[in-house]
């Protein structure tokens, strides 16, 4: 790519802009030089000669002075701007602006304006922010704006992506393990665990094993006989009783929230061929300040809490 990129093209550019001003400052000489054309016996005659249909003729009129004064003046705005701003080539211009730093500077004014108005909310508690008005409306947008996608407009989740609005955390649902989640994000792997359980029907039998636990439809005989090989396998990670490790990010397998699919079959699936799940970190996109605020707009999700202008 940097062979691509060479002095030769910005040569290219200059030519095409200069080439395009002298062409323009041509066609400006052309037309002020307009020739009065006379006919056979003397007379002025502002046609080109050419006729149409028996009567129509194409006129020869000079320029209308005014648009010879603006053609003039767009001339010397184009040589001005190219002295000034970037536009022959590789040539930075005299006041050395560039589009990154038009940017970085609207950056740094919004995050000083920004600053001033998470100012009150720095001392705070999560759950005081969370019954704020107005920290509830910051934190609603930076949702939509950054969670939405994978979480909904309303929080609740879809297949993969956790409800939020209930009280099951895969990590806990504390506010600083939700501010820990939001800034380093979380990766939960579920391992295949296939060949550790055994042949396939020893793996139908843990999952109905599994259904059971949350009193979901299952085989119960094939529920006893998969009880031991659980808590052979399984347990090390989601616990004897089958009650997850929020440490490890193991999910609660006694409750009837499924995240990946509910089933016999989604189980078995999931035994045979594991799931990497990943929540994006999001300390790079999102302020200290943002992620506290973001952190106690979902915290409020799954507690009912009213701010204060509702109440």
């Amino acid at each position: 790519m940097s062979d691509f990129i060479s002095s030769g093209w910005s040569w290219y550019v200059i030519a095409i802009v200069v080439g395009g001003l002298l062409f323009c400052v041509a066609v400006l000489l052309g037309a002020s030089r307009h020739k009065v054309i006379r006919d056979a016996k003397g007379n002025i005659d502002a046609t080109t000669g050419h006729v149409w249909d028996g009567d129509l003729r194409e006129l020869n009129n000079p320029l209308p002075r005014w648009w010879l004064i603006l053609f003039i003046l767009t001339l010397v705005f184009a040589v001005v701007y190219l002295a000034l701003y970037p536009g022959l080539g590789d040539n930075k211009g005299k006041l050395g602006w560039t589009a990154v730093g038009q940017l970085q500077g609207e950056i740094d004014k919004a995050s000083v304006e920004q600053d001033k108005i998470f100012a009150k909310f720095k001392t705070a508690s999560v759950e005081d922010l969370a019954r704020d008005p107005q920290a509830h409306a910051i934190g609603e947008r930076l949702f939509l704006n950054n969670c939405a996608a994978c979480h909904g407009s309303d929080a609740h989740g879809a297949k993969g992506f956790p409800n939020l609005t209930d009280n099951d955390w895969l990590y806990g649902g504390t506010p600083d393990k939700i501010v820990e989640t939001i800034t380093h994000g979380r990766q939960g792997q579920m391992p295949i665990m296939a060949p550790s359980v055994g042949s396939p029907q020893e793996v139908r039998e843990v999952a109905n094993y599994v259904l059971s636990l949350s009193g979901s439809g299952h085989n119960s005989i094939m529920a006893e006989l998969g009880r031991d090989k659980f808590k052979q396998v399984c347990a090390a990670c989601h616990g004897a009783d089958g009650k997850g490790n929020q440490a490890l990010g193991a999910p609660n397998l006694t409750d009837k929230i499924w995240l990946h699919g509910w089933g016999e079959e989604a189980i078995i699936n999931m035994v045979s061929k594991g799931k990497l799940n990943i929540m994006p970190a999001q300390e790079k996109r999102l302020s200290a300040d943002q992620i506290k605020i973001l952190a106690s707009y979902v915290w409020g999700l799954s507690h009912a809490v009213q701010t204060a202008d509702a109440k």
